[in-house]
């Protein structure tokens, strides 16, 4: 697995580690202490880090790494790696166990996701320790691969949730969760933003006479025209049925009415040619707003004025854009 590696500690306590940790062929950074880690971790974000227990900070680094939402996936090893002379007498043994379990639960209460005991000394030991060590990295690195994959499959099922699936334009879900925040950077940034509303005239009548898939056709036709027609900053949405919406990004309402009337007049005058056999002449009505100072936050009232002045366009004749003047 291509996971990155980050090993804090001393000289003593990394160079030996280093071989270990080398043979599963992952690229691996060094620090000698917990207080330089954080900025390193922010902008990289490896996937593993070993750090040497009695380092200070060590398991304040753990504490701040899993209260980070962007980082709570890090797998944090803490690592004791206490000198043991060749000759160990029995009780001074059981000793060190008691002290192990006690500095294991402390480590695991501060964000540690394991706590291994590493002697350096005693050769049997130090073997059956770097066991142990190799068992656990490839642990963390399973666990790491698990994350990645619940990311993809939630990246996926969220582009699907968000995604029209007849026109792959953003749905209205995606346009309920997106026009707040632009209207917050909006005025964040001090500058206009502008909402059209429009959908297809006599929709009911193409599908009465030639049929619901041709209808779907007209749709997708509708929605690529739309996507090859505006401005890269400019986020078409299907609505619902017939109804698209598009915010417009730091537009005004004289500039929203230009882009309005153009989109009327590019549907219009270029037939979508269905197949062989037909080509419909379709048309479409258009309301335009423009965000007022005192418009809500979540874009209520200006896609309600959008709906009105669409509404307007169907009243005065279709095939036209309507937006009030003073916006």
């Amino acid at each position: 697995m291509d996971a990155s590696i980050l090993l804090i500690g001393d000289e003593q306590f990394r160079s030996p580690l280093l071989a270990l940790i080398r043979k599963t062929k992952n690229p691996v950074q060094m620090l000698a202490e917990p207080l330089e880690a954080m900025p390193l971790i922010l902008a990289q974000q490896p996937e593993l880090i070993l750090v040497q227990a009695k380092q200070e900070q060590s398991l304040d680094l753990c504490e701040r790494i899993k209260a980070e939402s962007r980082l709570a996936w890090i797998y944090c090893i803490v690592i004791e790696d206490q000198v043991i002379e060749d000759q160990v007498i029995e009780d001074q043994e059981q000793s060190s166990r008691s002290a192990d379990l006690e500095l294991r639960a402390i480590a695991l209460e501060a964000g540690a996701d394991a706590y291994l005991y590493l002697p350096r000394g005693l050769a049997q030991a130090a073997r059956n320790s770097q066991r142990l060590l190799q068992a656990q990295i490839r642990v963390g690195l399973r666990q790491v691969q698990i994350y990645r994959e619940l990311m993809q499959t939630n990246d996926m099922l969220s582009a699907i949730a968000l995604s029209d699936p007849l026109t792959s334009l953003n749905n209205r879900r995606a346009f309920e969760w997106e026009l707040p925040r632009q209207i917050q950077n909006a005025r964040s940034r001090s500058v206009p933003i502008s909402l059209i509303m429009l959908d297809v005239d006599f929709f009911k009548v193409i599908n009465d006479t030639h049929g619901h898939l041709t209808g779907d056709q007209v749709l997708k036709f509708l929605a690529a025209r739309l996507r090859h027609n505006l401005r890269i900053y400019d986020t078409p949405f299907r609505y619902g049925g017939e109804e698209f919406v598009i915010i417009l990004n730091n537009t005004d309402a004289q500039e929203a009415m230009r882009i309005a009337a153009r989109l009327c007049q590019l549907i219009s005058e270029q037939p979508f040619a269905v197949d062989e056999a037909l080509d419909l002449t379709v048309t479409i009505s258009a309301g335009m707003a423009t965000l007022q100072p005192n418009d809500d936050a979540q874009g209520f009232e200006l896609l309600n004025r959008a709906d009105q002045y669409l509404l307007q366009a169907k009243s005065q004749g279709r095939n036209r854009a309507v937006g009030h003047k003073a916006e």
